[in-house]
C-alpha cells in the first residue's frame, strides 16, 4: 500500500464547495465525512467561523446544494451537513477507488488529503483528476510495507527469528542447525524454507526499487 499527500485546487471544476470556500478565502473547512448517495453526496462539513448565517445564506444560493442543515454553530465555528449533486473531485475518487482519510481541510478553493490506496489505485487517480482538468501538488509519497502481502505466515516467522537470533549477522551468533531446532524441523527444511523466503524478499524488493 502506498500513501499519497496532496493539495488539488477543485475551484477550477465543478465543485460547489470548493468554490463556496472562494467565497471565504481566509476560512478553514474541514470536511468531516463524504458517502456517495444515490448518484450525490452526503457530507458532514466544520467551518471555522463565526459567521454562521452569512455562510447558510451562501450555501443556499448554491444550485448543487439539494438539502442543507446546520448541525451546530457558537462564536468559533459551524457545522453542516449537505446533500447535493456528485462533485467532480470526488468522481474521481470514486472512479479510481480511492477513499481520502477525514478529516479532509479546505481552504480557499484547494483541499489538502491524504490518500491510503495501491499503487495502481493512486496511479489511476492522478489520471483522473488529470482528465478532468482539476490542477494539483503532491505533498508526499510514501509505501507501507505489509509482509504479508510477500511472505507467508510460516516464513515471516522463520526471517524475524533468524534475524533476532543474529543468523544474518557478518559473524553469525546463531547456525541453521540451531534455528531448525527452534522450529522442530530438520536442517535441510529449514534451509528450503529460508530460501524460499530469501528469493520473495529480494524479488519484492527489486520490484519496488524498479516502479
Amino acid at each position: 500500500m502506498a500513501q499519497l499527500q496532496l493539495k488539488i485546487d477543485a475551484a477550477e471544476v465543478e465543485d460547489w464547495l470548493a468554490a463556496l470556500s472562494t467565497e471565504f478565502p481566509e476560512t478553514l473547512f474541514n470536511v468531516s465525512a463524504t458517502i456517495p448517495i444515490n448518484e450525490g453526496l452526503l457530507g458532514i462539513v466544520e467551518v471555522r467561523t463565526s459567521d454562521d448565517g452569512r455562510l447558510m445564506r451562501t450555501i443556499e444560493e448554491e444550485s448543487e446544494v439539494e438539502s442543507c442543515e446546520l448541525l451546530h454553530a457558537d462564536d468559533q465555528m459551524a457545522v453542516f451537513q449537505f446533500t447535493s449533486r456528485m462533485t467532480e473531485s470526488y468522481g474521481a475518487l470514486i472512479s479510481s477507488g480511492t477513499v481520502p482519510q477525514y478529516p479532509v481541510s479546505l481552504q480557499n478553493g484547494w483541499y489538502s488529503a491524504q490518500l491510503t490506496a495501491s499503487q495502481e489505485q493512486l496511479s489511476e487517480y492522478l489520471d483522473e483528476i488529470t482528465e478532468v482538468g482539476i490542477p494539483y501538488e503532491v505533498i508526499s509519497l510514501t509505501h507501507s510495507y505489509n509482509p504479508s502481502e510477500v511472505l507467508t505466515e510460516r516464513q515471516w516467522q522463520v526471517v524475524t527469528e533468524a534475524v533476532e537470533r543474529g543468523y544474518y549477522e557478518a559473524t553469525r551468533r546463531c547456525t541453521l542447525t540451531e534455528l531448525a531446532e527452534v522450529f522442530d524441523i530438520n536442517k535441510s527444511s529449514m534451509s528450503k524454507l529460508l530460501q524460499r523466503a530469501e528469493n520473495r524478499i529480494v524479488a519484492e524488493f527489486v520490484a519496488r526499487a524498479s516502479a
